[in-house]
C-alpha cells in the first residue's frame, strides 16, 4: 500500500507516522528504522539518450509496444480519484493555515538524520523531504504524483518513466531535478539501512536521467512487478546540492536537518528537548489538488520528555496541545484536571480502520534458551492479558493475535484448502500442526492474574525442553542440564510499562523462569535494540493490507542483523510465503497467500502478542477543527485538521494558554 510517505514506518519520524497522513506503508521496504524519535500517539516521450545514469552506460532506446500514461497507478483496482480531481474528498479544502500544534515525544534526540542507525533522530526529521508519489488516507494501494506530473509504463510494468512537474523547487528556491531523484535512489542504494539496500538492489535494475524532468527505472527481470512502480515512486528525494555542500553522509548522524521541497522546513531546536518545523510560506505545491485542505499549521512544535507521567503532566499544564493517549488508565481516570474541567480540553474517541499495529513483546530467537518453540510457547502462556485488560486497562483493549488483526487477512481456524496448498510445499520447514490445527492463537486465561491451567501447560512444556527444577531448589528456578538458569530479561523504558510488565515476571518466575524487569533509559534500549542485546522487547510487528517487500525487512532471513527483525527471525518457510506474496497479482491471490504467512507466523511462536483497540483516543486543547467524517486509515491530526483562530482567542482570553 502507498501511503503519504511511502518510504517511512509507523513508528517513524516524518509527517504521516505523526499524524497518521495514510496507513503505515509497510508493503514497502522502510527506509528508517522502526527506532527513530517520534511523538507518542506510512507522459513524456522515449528514445532520447541519458544525460546521466546507473547499471550501464547505453542510451536507453524506447521500448516496443503501447504504453500507459497516468497520473497514478493502483495495485489491483483502478485510481478512484480522476486526472481531474480537485482535492481528497475527506478534507476541507478551504481549511484555513495558522496557527500551532504540538505533541510530545520520548526521550531525546541528537541528530537530523533518521536514515541510519547512528544517532537518535529528531521527530519529523523527514518532514521536509516529498516523494515522485504520494498516497492517500481511504484508499488501498493506490499511489499519485506528487513531485511527478506523469507516469508512463508498459502493461508489464518492466520500467517506469517518471515526467517532473515544472517549477518543483527546494525551499532553499533551487530547482528539483532529475538528477536529484538519481543521485537520492543511489544514496538510499548505497548507503541507506541495509535490509532496505537489500530490498531495493532486487527490484530496480538501473536508473537513469533522460534530461532535466525525466527519469526511467528499469527493473529487474525476475522480480514481482506489482508494487516496483509504487516502491520508486516513493523514495524520498535530497538536495544532491545540499549534499556536495554539506558533505553530508547519508550512513552518519547529522547535525543539520536536511533541505527538502516539502511543506514544512526546520524553525528551531533545542537538542535533547524540543523541536519544531515551520510551514514553508513559499511551497512550491501548496495549490496542487493533492494538497489542498492539508499542511495546514504554521508551526508544529515537539517536546521531548523522560516519561509518559512527565509529559503527561506538562499536556495538562498546556505545555503542549495534542496528545494521543496510550495510558488506559490515564485515559479511564486522570482526564478530570482542572482545564478538563472547564472546557478547554476536548478528549475523543475517533474510529479507525488501520490494521492492529501488532504490539508484541519480541522473544530474541538469537538466544540460546529461546531455541526451543516450547519455551516460547511456555513464555506466553504466562502473560494473563484478561486479567490485565479488566484490572489494568479498564477493558478498553482487544487481544492481538495476528499480524493483520483487525482486517480480512488474518489466519482463521483450521487452514482451508487454498491455504494448504500453499503451506503443503513449505511444511516441513515450519512447526508440526500448521497444515492441520487452528491458527495459533494467544491463550486465554481467567481472572486472576496467576493462571493456574495456564501455569501446568508451560510447566509441562519447560519439563519436556530440559528446563527442570532440581529437587531441594531453594530458589524455584528451572535449569538445564549444564545447571544455568532459564534466563529472561524483559527491557523497558517506559515507567507506565510497571504495572503490566511486573505482573508478568511474577507469573514467569513463578513457573519456575528466571524473569526480570530491567528499566532502561531510552538511550540504553535504543543502543541494545540495534546491537540485539536483549532478551525480550517491546516491538510492532502489524503489517498493511497490500503488504509486499518490506515484509523482508520485518520477517525475512537476509534481515536478521537489521533493527526490524528484532526477534531474528530466519525460515525458509517464511521467506518463500513472503516471495509468494509479493508475487500475487489479484487480491484474491494475495488474500490466500496473506493468511497462510500469517498462519506460518503465528505457528513459530516468537513473539507475546500484547493489544490493541479499534479507535483513536485522543486530547487536544479546544483550538482545533478536523473534517467531521475521518478517513478510515488515518487519524491526520497534522495532516488535514487545521487552527480554529476563534476558539484559541476564547482559551487565551481565559487565561487557559499563553
Amino acid at each position: 500500500m502507498m501511503t503519504a510517505r511511502a518510504w517511512m514506518t509507523a513508528a517513524v519520524v516524518g509527517l504521516a507516522a505523526m499524524s497518521g497522513g495514510a496507513q503505515t506503508a509497510r508493503s514497502q521496504p522502510a527506509a528508517v528504522p522502526p527506532s527513530a524519535a517520534a511523538p507518542q500517539s506510512a507522459g513524456g516521450t522515449d528514445g532520447a539518450a541519458p544525460v546521466a545514469g546507473t547499471g550501464g552506460t547505453d542510451a536507453v532506446q524506447a521500448p516496443a509496444g503501447a504504453t500507459i500514461v497516468s497520473h497514478g497507478i493502483a495495485t489491483f483496482d483502478t485510481l478512484r480519484l480522476p486526472v481531474d480531481f480537485t482535492h481528497l474528498p475527506y478534507v476541507n479544502p478551504d481549511a484555513p493555515k495558522g496557527g500551532e500544534i504540538s505533541e510530545w515525544a520520548s526521550g531525546g534526540f541528537d541528530s537530523y538524520n533518521p536514515f541510519t542507525l547512528k544517532g537518535r533522530a529528531a521527530a519529523l526529521s523527514t518532514i521536509m523531504l516529498e516523494s515522485l508519489m504520494t498516497g492517500t488516507a481511504d484508499e488501498v494501494g493506490a499511489a499519485y504524483c506528487l513531485l511527478c506530473e506523469t507516469i508512463e509504463y508498459p502493461e508489464s510494468r518492466d520500467w517506469v518513466l517518471f515526467t517532473l512537474r515544472e517549477g518543483v523547487r527546494f525551499s532553499d528556491g533551487t530547482p528539483l531535478t532529475a538528477q536529484d531523484v538519481l543521485f537520492s535512489y543511489e544514496q538510499l542504494r548505497d548507503r541507506g539501512l541495509s535490509s532496505y539496500r537489500a530490498v531495493l538492489g532486487q527490484q530496480v535494475a538501473r536508473a537513469e536521467v533522460l534530461d532535466d524532468r525525466r527519469i526511467r527505472f528499469t527493473f529487474t527481470p525476475d522480480y514481482p512487478r506489482r508494487d516496483v512502480i509504487q516502491q520508486v515512486g516513493g523514495i524520498p528525494v535530497f538536495s544532491k546540492a545540499d549534499f556536495q555542500r554539506g558533505q553530508r553522509d547519508l550512513s552518519e548522524s547529522a547535525s543539520e536537518p536536511f533541505i527538502g521541497s516539502g511543506p514544512y522546513l526546520f524553525d528551531a531546536a533545542d537538542i535533547g528537548r524540543s523541536v519544531a518545523w515551520r510551514r514553508n510560506p513559499d511551497y512550491w505545491g501548496a495549490n496542487l489538488p493533492i494538497n489542498r485542505g492539508r499542511y495546514n499549521f504554521d508551526r508544529i512544535r515537539v517536546e521531548y520528555f523522560g516519561d509518559y507521567e512527565t509529559a503527561f503532566e506538562a499536556f495538562k499544564a498546556g505545555e503542549y496541545t495534542f496528545r494521543n493517549e496510550a495510558s488506559s488508565i490515564i485515559w479511564a481516570t486522570r482526564y478530570d484536571f482542572p482545564a478538563m474541567n472547564a472546557g478547554w480540553v476536548v478528549k475523543a474517541q475517533l474510529p479507525s480502520g488501520e490494521v492492529a499495529n501488532g504490539q508484541a513483546w519480541a522473544i530474541n530467537l538469537r538466544r540460546p534458551q529461546f531455541q526451543d518453540i516450547r519455551v516460547r510457547q511456555a513464555i506466553g502462556l504466562m502473560f494473563n492479558f484478561e486479567w490485565a485488560n479488566s484490572t489494568l486497562f479498564y477493558g478498553l483493549y482487544e487481544r492481538i493475535g495476528s499480524f493483520w488483526d483487525n482486517s480480512e487477512l488474518a489466519a482463521t481456524g483450521t487452514p482451508p484448502p487454498e491455504e494448504r496448498a500453499v503451506l503443503e510445499p513449505l511444511a516441513a520447514d515450519l512447526p508440526p500442526g500448521v497444515l492441520t490445527d487452528p491458527a495459533a492463537e494467544p491463550p486465554v486465561s481467567g481472572a486472576r492474574q496467576l493462571d493456574r491451567p495456564n501455569l501446568r501447560k508451560a510447566a509441562a512444556l519447560l519439563e519436556q525442553a530440559g528446563w527442570t527444577i532440581p529437587q531441594g531448589a531453594r530458589d524455584g528456578l528451572r535449569r538445564n542440564a549444564d545447571g544455568q538458569t532459564l534466563r529472561v530479561e524483559i527491557l523497558n523504558e517506559s515507567q507506565t510499562f510497571d504495572r503490566v510488565i511486573n505482573p508478568y515476571v511474577e507469573n514467569l518466575r513463578a513457573a519456575g523462569i528466571d524473569a526480570v524487569h530491567s528499566r532502561v533509559d531510552d538511550a540504553q534500549l535504543e543502543s541494545r535494540r540495534r546491537s540485539h542485546q536483549f532478551d525480550m522487547i517491546n516491538v510492532q510487528l502489524g503489517q498493511d493490507l497490500i503488504p509486499g517487500s518490506g515484509l523482508q525487512q520485518y520477517f525475512g532471513s537476509a534481515s536478521t542483523n537489521d533493527v526490524f527483525n528484532a526477534m531474528g527471525l530466519a525460515n525458509p518457510a517464511v521467506d518463500r510465503l513472503i516471495s509468494l506474496v509479493e508475487g500475487a497479482t489479484t487480491q484474491a491471490d494475495l488474500t490466500v497467500r496473506v493468511r497462510a504467512l500469517d498462519r506460518a507466523l503465528r505457528s513459530i511462536h516468537f513473539w507475546v502478542p500484547q493489544w490493541f483497540k479499534a479507535m483513536h483516543t485522543v486530547a487536544y486543547w479546544d483550538q482545533y477543527a478536523h473534517p467531521e467524517v475521518l478517513p478510515p486509515y488515518a487519524l491526520g491530526e497534522l495532516d488535514f485538521w487545521w487552527f480554529d483562530a476563534d476558539k484559541a482567542e476564547k482559551l487565551k482570553k481565559a487565561g487557559a494558554l499563553r
